[in-house]
């Protein structure tokens, strides 16, 4: 498996993102994925002790497919502070009049629960919120974007929901973010920048799925991968992953 190409070795993909020019410089800018890892990441170690089996462990820093999906694609941050407090969100957005290009001065609205009913989301008592995005976001031909929550930030206090958006097509409109505000209780500030939904291009393909029982040679390859995985620390980072 040597010689698999790393990302400096691929021709890069470009999504463009683009603004009103009144909000050109006011705009926190979208930013790849891999400079946005949160501070408790930075500050995680890589090894733990563990009382099982009595030696230290890696952690999930040290787990190649944990930080390559949390470093994959771009990362849209909140336009300006939101603060919360009883649950009553409350902001000071100082944007300049819109001209010709109309934007949303808010950085959140609201969905009322009547579109979720029927869903594990719904609550008569409580509405979504809608993270305002002032971007617009156009994909390379033949690409869609998998737009979701902010990979594995299980520390926030909203979770993303989910879309499939085919932004080489539809990207002169900007695409907003319905979330699940998950924390009743949360009382504090929503800081400028915090990361409300992550994009992540995905190539539109035609492809089928087949089930095949183990050849003989499947059989023995399979044993001597799992006899390394074994023996040896990091033989997927080192012989199997793609990503530099």
């Amino acid at each position: 498996m040597e010689g698999l190409p790393t990302l400096s070795q691929i021709t890069p993909l470009t999504l463009t993102f683009r603004c009103p020019r009144e909000l050109e410089g006011l705009l926190p800018r979208p930013i790849p994925a891999s400079r946005g890892l949160p501070d408790w990441f930075k500050a995680m170690p890589q090894q733990s002790f563990n009382p099982d089996s009595g030696i230290d462990d890696d952690t999930v820093k040290r787990c190649p497919p944990f930080i390559d999906a949390m470093t994959c694609g771009f990362l849209i941050p909140l336009i300006c502070d939101i603060r919360i407090e009883n649950g009553e969100f409350t902001w000071d957005n100082s944007l300049p009049p819109a001209g010709r290009a109309v934007f949303a001065r808010a950085p959140i609205g609201f969905h009322p629960p009547s579109q979720v009913v029927g869903s594990p989301l719904f609550d008569p008592d409580r509405f979504l919120v809608k993270f305002h995005n002032l971007w617009t976001i156009e994909a390379p031909a033949g690409y869609s974007l998998l737009i979701t929550h902010p990979v594995n930030r299980f520390d926030l206090p909203f979770t993303t929901l989910t879309g499939l958006v085919d932004s080489d097509r539809y990207h002169d409109a900007r695409i907003h973010f319905p979330a699940h505000w998950h924390d009743a209780a949360f009382s504090g500030v929503l800081p400028k920048g915090t990361p409300i939904a992550q994009c992540i291009p995905i190539k539109r393909e035609a492809w089928t799925a087949e089930t095949v029982v183990f050849t003989e040679e499947d059989e023995a390859a399979s044993r001597d991968l799992n006899e390394r995985i074994r023996c040896q620390k990091g033989v997927y980072r080192r012989h199997y992953r793609a990503r530099a």
